[in-house]
This record gives structure tokens, C-alpha cells and sequence, in this order.
């Protein structure tokens, strides 16, 4: 018999208590071109011998003092799982008992003392066929995951690009800075969490708020950038960016798009039922456009511009109760005040520098 040579550079373990098979074992095998061959007398070490070793074929006695084969096959079976146990029983008397409780216990094949060289030899070989084969299988089929997910890392990573590039799609348009939508998605997300909601949940609400604006992409220049009071049909004009908004971001079941379209024709709602576009009022209001309007109304209230002036944390958090039950949750002002101290931490340090300030002029 002439064995390939992936199949001679196999890892083999020797497993009995006589020294004497071992010894005689060892010897067919070198002799047929095994060069890689471990052995031991002590059972007890063939789970650290099979790991440390890689091994790709035992030769098991089954009767051994302290801790027989079928022990030693039940411990292996535990630690590999759905993997492939490539064990070959060796045994004096093959039983119909034995053999069929061997099987059960993970065994692939049997040889019989004493030995015929050549039949253990076409055994060994017909077994480490398939346990190569099934190597190569399932290191194909882990290739194949990586690639996977590789691809679908790629592909999120381009949805979220995208999707950041349309959140400042509107910043382009509005008299907001950067650093306002990025403070306000955190502070949302910090909420969100602080709410109860699920770590999805609250990653969504930090990816999703930023477009909470992007329907002001279709309100006129002249309404959007006016730096005076807007008349009564001008504000009707832009009050309808919260539906373009929605429209945008329609006819999809992508959960952070779901999240992103609530947020976008929500986030005016107020909890007394007097915000618009629906007159939603209290838990009818989503819960990210409950969590998005304090947020958005924080931030934009200790923000400077150039058309006023930053209000102190104290006056706007005082204004936050002012308006509990009315523009805002109650519950959700009270546990933004439970975690202000995370909230400005975070806005010290991503405070509008004096070009975002001139900018947004």
C-alpha cells in the first residue's frame, strides 16, 4: 500500500497500556512512512495529547486499568462537540457488545490483537482519508464564513456610511453644526439606555438621529435660512419637513431605517398632544422621537449661534421641567437629569469650534 503524502504527514496517537503494542505499532507505521507518531500508556492524557497535537487519528485500546477507551472517548466526544472523533479501537475480543458500544461512543473502526500489519495499515489509511477529507471540508466551509462575514461587514459598514452621509445631507441645508448632531445623537443614546431599551435599540437611536432633520433638504432656501421671524404659511411650509423626512426614509423593513423614519416624523410631537405633524400625545409618540425632542431641544438651547445666545445648563434643564407633561416625557426629563453629569461630559468635549459657529451663520 502507497500512502499519499498528507496522508504519511498525519498526526497519529498511540493509545494503550502495554508498552509492548505501542512499541510494536510504532514500529509497522515507520515503516510505512508515519512519521508523526505520539504515544502513551496513561489514558489520562489523551485529551492534552489529542489538542496539544493536533491529532488526526487514535489507535485506542479499550481495556485499560483506571480509565478504559470507552471513558476516553465519552471525554473527548464532550470536548469536541459536533466535530469529527477520529478513533480507531483496538481490541483482544470484538464482541458484539464491545463493538456496538464503541460505535456509540464515537469509534470509526476496529483492529484486532494480534495485529495483521497489513489490514491495520489499510484501516489507518482508509480513516485518516476521511478524517483529512473532513479537514479539508471544514476548513473550506470556515473560509467560506470568513469571507461571509467579511462581505457583510463591508456591506454594514457602507449602510452606515451612507447613512451618515444623509444625516449631514441636511446639515448642509440647515443652520445646525456638525457637532450639534453628533452631541444630540449621544445624548439620545445615552437616554435610550438609560431608559431600559435594548443595546440594539439604543445603537440604532444613536445611528438613526442624526437624519432626524433631513426633510429640511426640501424646504425652500429662503424659508429654511431666514434669519427673521417666519410668517404663519412659511411655518406651515417648514413644519412639512418632518413628512418629507418620513418620505425619504419610507418603504423599507431595515430596523435602523424603521427607527430613523419614527425619529424624523416624530421628534415634533409633544407629550400634551399639541406638536404636529399627527397631534400624537404621550406613549402614541415613539419612544426614540420622545427621547430625540429632549436631546435635540438640550442641545440646541446650551448652543450658541449666531442669533442667540447659549443658555446656562441650569435654565435649560429649568425650562426641561417647565415643559414636563406638556412638549416633553416626564419620566424621560427625569432621567435625563439622573445622567446629566455623562451628558455634559460628553458635550465638553465635543464643543461647535468658532468655524462650525461662523459657519452655520
Amino acid at each position: 500500500m502507497i500512502a499519499k503524502p498528507d496522508i504519511l504527514n498525519a498526526n497519529i496517537l498511540l493509545v494503550d497500556d502495554q508498552l509492548v503494542n505501542i512499541k510494536l505499532l510504532e514500529k509497522m507505521l515507520r515503516q510505512a512512512g508515519f512519521a508523526s507518531i505520539f504515544s502513551t500508556t496513561q489514558p489520562q492524557e489523551v485529551k492534552t495529547l489529542y489538542f496539544d497535537n493536533q491529532i488526526d487519528l487514535i489507535l485506542l485500546d479499550i481495556r485499560m486499568p483506571d480509565m478504559d477507551g470507552f471513558e476516553v472517548m465519552s471525554q473527548l466526544q464532550a470536548e469536541i462537540e459536533n466535530d469529527y472523533l477520529p478513533v480507531l479501537v483496538v481490541t483482544a475480543e470484538l464482541t458484539s457488545q464491545t463493538r456496538e458500544r464503541a460505535l456509540s461512543s464515537g469509534a470509526k473502526d476496529f483492529i484486532t490483537k494480534p495485529f495483521n500489519q497489513s489490514e491495520v495499515l489499510q484501516r489507518i489509511h482508509n480513516m485518516l482519508e476521511v478524517r483529512l477529507l473532513h479537514k479539508q471540508i471544514r476548513l473550506q466551509n470556515e473560509t467560506l464564513e470568513q469571507q461571509v462575514r467579511q462581505r457583510t461587514q463591508q456591506l454594514e459598514q457602507s449602510r452606515l456610511e451612507i447613512i451618515k452621509r444623509l444625516g449631514r445631507a441636511a446639515e448642509y441645508k440647515d443652520n445646525e453644526t456638525g457637532n450639534h448632531i453628533l452631541r444630540m445623537s449621544h445624548f439620545a443614546h445615552m437616554l435610550a439606555k438609560a431608559a431600559g431599551l435594548s443595546q440594539e435599540q439604543a445603537d440604532n437611536i444613536l445611528l438613526a438621529a442624526p437624519m432626524h432633520d433631513i426633510g429640511k433638504i426640501g424646504i425652500p432656501d429662503n424659508i429654511l435660512l431666514k434669519p427673521g421671524k417666519l410668517s404663519p404659511d412659511e411655518w406651515e411650509i417648514m413644519k412639512t419637513h418632518v413628512s418629507i423626512g418620513a418620505d425619504l426614509l419610507d418603504g423599507t423593513d431595515i430596523p435602523l431605517l424603521v427607527m430613523a423614519r419614527n425619529i424624523a416624523l416624530s421628534h415634533h410631537e409633544k407629550w400634551d398632544g399639541s406638536g404636529y405633524p399627527q397631534g400624537l400625545k404621550g406613549k402614541a409618540i415613539p419612544i426614540e422621537g420622545r427621547i430625540c425632542a429632549i436631546s435635540d431641544v438640550f442641545d440646541a438651547l446650551t448652543s450658541e449661534r449666531p442669533y442667540k445666545r447659549a443658555w446656562p445648563v441650569e435654565e435649560a434643564m429649568a425650562f426641561l421641567h417647565q415643559q414636563k407633561g406638556k412638549h416633553f416625557d416626564p419620566a424621560l426629563v427625569e432621567l435625563f437629569e439622573s445622567i446629566l453629569d455623562d451628558i455634559l461630559t460628553y458635550r465638553a468635549a465635543h464643543l461647535d469650534k468658532v468655524s462650525d459657529q461662523a459657519q452655520s451663520a
